[in-house]
This record gives structure tokens, C-alpha cells and sequence, in this order.
């Protein structure tokens, strides 16, 4: 029998409970009484069954499939705790010796762990931190019978998924592993989908994400912990790691995942638009809003809003949406009263450093507080080599069968060639690999075997930052005079070499461009490249 002295804690992630005055002396599993000895204290209990999240409840069938490690040297509560664990359909294994549980790991993996921490000679911090080092997708729960504030911060810093203070009763128990093994099981359920080619990047499948990395591990890790949950998430992370995707997998793994995610490229809407785009407005309230219209908030009600690239936002901007954080009034362009109250919760990225950008002034600390409430970190992929042939064979075979015949053989790749892809910088990321792997589903031989010397160079599959003349004034100036000077060097670069690839011919080039040849010419005369060229002739000037 288990029993509880005190208040139970509350597992991660349960919803608000209801105050009842009592608390439970003990818990039979037995005969399922539940005993309680009534004025002792104000404790959160469940009101009902259906004040529990409804979040698809895992049945005895499916928890067979997950397998649960019971480590504690008091065998009474170790076997207490199977028996409870067994009836509900888990598969659990129970450890008496710390140094035992460090053996088994070395050839066996547990989707949870029960673990003491009071244990000799090999404390339960002690396999924490080898779980962490060797299965990081593990969930540890820690059990003891002297909770401190200190061991509990030491034991979530190394990775603790919670922490259950003994004696304890069969409920909490049963409500811990339930939300543990609903975690495992949506993680089953994605790696199982990971062999779809539907569901890679780019796909119109579900959200996939490589990666068998530690680093990679920990941060699905605490994007799986916060998703059920409705708190802020800013993801931070270098261009082309997965911001978006891992955006959303976040969203489809919460309670808002029956509605779609709701996008917005900060960077990607002028300052002036990007207003009306998030809040909507009413007719009249400029030239061109001959209707009223509902704003990108109001149509994540209910959802979740993706801030993508926040830094780019306008500080203007970003005060009005502090509103929309503190009390979800939405009031759209041009009208005098609140519109509507919207429950939205915001997913933001950037691939700026966040304090950076609030020391630049492009982005408001008081909105970083309300959005950065849990921050993950996707590395780069540099920082995560041995993830790279995963995600190569999984980016080949995508695009082969996209840009080939089913009755083609997919190619494949040698050791020479993993070997020499890992050792490659990656500085566009997971997106630079992606279109590598492109290039070789559409030029590779079928059936082949691509060594080393098969590979092509970074120049062929690398996207260059575009040429500022190697002058740092482009960086110093304000966004749109360094727009326009970047996308000035962009079209004299790409008329230059587009006639030069036409040998001269202006009809050629405009074909080849798909624009007329007055919008060819009227490019040319802009850049000053009019004289360079004649209508059936190569360039005089050396080509750019």
C-alpha cells in the first residue's frame, strides 16, 4: 500500500484542479478507496475525471509497448509501485541497486524511469546524469523521501523530467505515468511516420524532424515538454536549422492542433501592411480598405500564431501586439474600440541573438519577457555531424522520387561520401543540405554508388550571401535603403550574366528571363550596361 502524509504534488502539465479540504491519507490499489481525512489543509485536488486534459488517453493495449524502469533499494514501495504500473498495462522492469541500473543501461533503453536519489554506492543523480549522456530521450522522474529545494533545481538542470516526493499515493502515481507515457507515445508515433518520404521538409504531410544527435535530442525533448501547454515559445537558431518546422511540430502537438498554425514572416511584409495583416481593419481606414477585414489574430484564434524572424518587426508594431499578450483585445486599423478578444498563443523565432537585438533597439524587452517564457535552441548542424547521413539519406530519397522514374534505383552513399559531407562546414544548415541532396537526386547515375569524387563542390550547392561590394555601409544603413542597394547588385548581376548566357541576344535573354524585351532593355539602362551589349553579339565588357 502507498501512502501520502502531506499534499501530493501536481504532475507537469495538469490542468488547474479544483480546492477541496482534504488530503489523502491513503490509496488501495486493490479495492480503489481512496481514504481522507477531512480539514487539514487547502490542497488541489482533482475535481472530476473530466477536469483531466482530454489528450487521447493511452489504453493498457498501448502501454505495453512502453517500457518502464523501476530503480529504488526499498523493495516493499519498488514492488508496491510494478504492481500499480503492471495492472495499468506498462511493461516494467524493477532494479534494487543503483549500480545495477547503470549495467542494464548499458544494453537496454526505458522510455521512463522511476528513480530514488537516496541510493549507495550509485545515487539516482548519479544515473540521471548517465541517462542524459547515453538516452536523452529517457524520461526521468526522481522519487525521495527528503525533498529539497536545492536537489530539485540540481536534478531538472541535469534533466529530471519531474521530481515525486515519497511516500506517495497510487493516484499520483497513475497520473504522472499517464502524462509521461502520452509523451512517449506521441514521440513513437512520430518516429514511426519518419519513414513516409510525405513527411519530410517541404512535404504537405505531417511535420517531421530528423535527428538522433544528443544536442538535436534534448531540444524535441523540451519542445514535447512545453507543447501541451498554451505558454510562449520563442525559438532561437541560425537561418536554415528548422525554426519553422520544429514550430510546427510544437503546435501539433498541443491542445490547439485541430486548428491550423497561422504564420507570419515579420520580414517578409512591409512595415506599413504588416499592421493591417496582424490586426485587421475597418473600411475607409486607408486608401485601398474598401471592406473590412480580419486580421491574422483573430484568425489564430483558437490556435497558434507563428512570429517568424520577430527582430524585423517594427517597435511601433511591437507595442501594439503587447496588448494582444496581456489581455487578447485585438483593434483593428482604423477602429476606435476593441474588435474582438482573441485566445492565441504565439510561437516567435528569430536567428538573432535576443539580447543583441534588444541592445540594437529592434526588439522591445518588455515583449522578449512575454514571449520568451520557454526558449529553445536548435543547433546548427555543424554541432550535430551525426545527424547528417540521416538526413541525407532521408533528403535523397525524397527527391528522388520526386524528380525521377519509380523504375529508377536510388543511388547510394559510400562511406567516402558521408565522410566527406560531415566534414563540410554547412553554413545554410539543414536547408544547404537539403538542396545538395537535390542536386544529386537529379544528376546521379541510377543504381550507382556515389563516392567522394561524385560530390559537388560547395560552390554548386552553397546560396551565397548576396555581393555589397564588400563594404560594411549596406549593414549601417536602415532596411530599405540596404534592401534596395543589395537588390540594385542582385538585378546588375543577373541582367550582366543573363545576356552573357543569351551570347547577346536580347529575345533569347527575355525568353530565358520570362520578361519582354522593353523590360530587359529599361534593366540594362538602369545598371548603366546598355552600351555593353548589342542585339546579337556577346559582351563587350568582361562578363560579371
Amino acid at each position: 500500500m502507498l501512502t501520502v502524509d502531506g499534499p501530493p504534488s501536481t504532475p507537469r502539465n495538469i490542468p488547474p484542479m479544483k480546492t477541496s479540504r482534504a488530503v489523502v491519507s491513503s490509496y488501495t490499489p486493490e479495492s480503489g478507496i481512496i481514504r481522507r481525512n477531512p480539514g487539514i489543509a487547502d490542497v488541489a485536488m482533482p475535481g472530476s475525471l473530466e477536469d483531466l486534459p482530454d489528450t487521447d488517453a493511452p489504453t493498457a493495449r498501448s502501454l505495453g509497448s512502453i517500457r518502464v524502469a523501476i530503480v529504488d533499494d526499498d523493495r516493499t514501495l519498488r514492488e508496491g509501485c510494478a504492481s500499480v504500473l503492471r495492472v495499468e498495462g506498462y511493461n516494467v522492469t524493477t532494479i534494487g541497486r543503483g549500480d545495477e541500473a547503470l549495467e542494464l543501461l548499458q544494453r537496454s533503453r526505458f522510455d521512463i524511469m522511476l528513480v530514488d536519489v537516496c541510493m549507495t554506492p550509485v545515487s539516482g543523480l548519479d544515473i540521471l546524469k548517465a541517462v542524459m549522456a547515453h538516452a536523452p530521450s529517457t524520461i526521468v522522474v526522481l522519487m525521495t523521501g527528503n525533498p529539497s529545494l536545492s536537489m530539485s533545481i540540481e536534478a531538472m538542470r541535469i534533466g529530471a523530467w519531474d521530481y515525486l516526493p515519497k511516500p506517495y499515493s497510487g493516484t499520483q502515481l497513475q497520473l504522472l505515468l499517464g502524462r509521461a507515457a502520452h509523451i512517449v507515445m506521441k514521440r513513437q508515433a512520430d518516429e514511426a511516420f519518419a519513414d513516409v518520404p510525405q513527411s519530410l521538409p517541404g512535404s504537405q504531410g505531417k511535420t517531421s524532424i530528423y535527428g538522433k544527435s544528443a544536442a538535436f535530442q534534448r531540444t524535441l525533448d523540451l519542445a514535447r515538454r512545453v507543447a501541451p501547454t498554451s505558454a510562449s515559445v520563442m525559438i532561437v537558431g541560425e537561418t536554415g536549422t528548422g525554426k519553422e518546422l520544429l514550430a510546427q511540430l510544437v503546435h501539433r502537438m498541443s491542445r490547439r492542433a485541430t486548428m491550423p498554425l497561422v504564420p507570419v514572416n515579420c520580414a517578409a511584409i512591409p512595415d506599413q501592411l504588416l499592421e493591417s495583416e496582424m490586426f485587421g481593419h475597418r473600411k475607409g481606414s486607408f486608401t485601398g480598405a474598401d471592406r473590412d477585414r480580419v486580421g491574422l489574430l483573430e484568425v489564430a484564434d483558437g490556435s497558434t500564431l507563428f512570429l517568424d524572424e520577430l527582430t524585423e518587426m517594427s517597435m511601433p508594431l511591437q507595442a501594439k501586439m503587447l496588448r494582444v499578450l496581456q489581455d487578447g483585445v485585438v483593434r483593428r486599423v482604423g477602429s476606435d474600440q476593441a474588435d474582438s478578444i482573441v485566445d492565441v498563443r504565439f510561437i516567435s523565432a528569430t536567428n538573432r541573438d535576443p539580447l543583441e537585438a534588444i541592445r540594437d533597439k529592434k526588439l522591445r524587452e518588455d515583449l522578449y519577457y512575454r514571449l520568451n517564457v520557454v526558449q529553445i535552441s536548435l543547433p546548427p548542424l555543424r554541432d550535430r555531424v551525426e545527424d547528417i547521413p540521416v538526413l541525407a539519406t532521408a533528403f535523397l530519397k525524397t527527391f528522388w522520387a520526386r524528380h525521377r522514374s519509380p523504375k529508377d534505383a536510388m543511388p547510394a552513399l559510400s562511406s567516402e561520401a558521408i565522410d566527406q559531407m560531415c566534414e563540410r562546414p554547412w553554413r545554410g544548415n539543414v536547408r544547404e543540405l537539403q538542396n545538395y541532396m537535390e542536386y544529386l537526386a537529379v544528376t546521379a547515375a541510377p543504381g550507382s554508388t556515389l563516392g567522394a569524387g561524385d560530390l559537388p563542390s560547395q560552390e554548386q550547392t552553397e546560396s551565397p550571401a548576396p555581393s555589397i561590394g564588400g563594404s560594411t555601409a549596406v549593414l549601417n544603413a536602415s532596411y530599405h535603403e540596404s534592401k534596395e542597394q543589395v537588390l540594385a547588385a542582385f538585378e546588375k548581376t543577373y541582367v550582366t550574366r543573363l545576356v552573357a548566357r543569351a551570347s547577346g541576344n536580347m529575345s533569347r535573354a527575355a525568353r530565358l528571363a520570362s520578361v519582354d524585351r522593353t523590360t530587359l532593355y529599361r534593366l540594362l539602362e538602369r545598371h548603366g550596361l546598355r552600351s555593353d551589349f548589342d542585339d546579337i553579339g556577346t559582351p563587350v565588357g568582361p562578363e560579371a
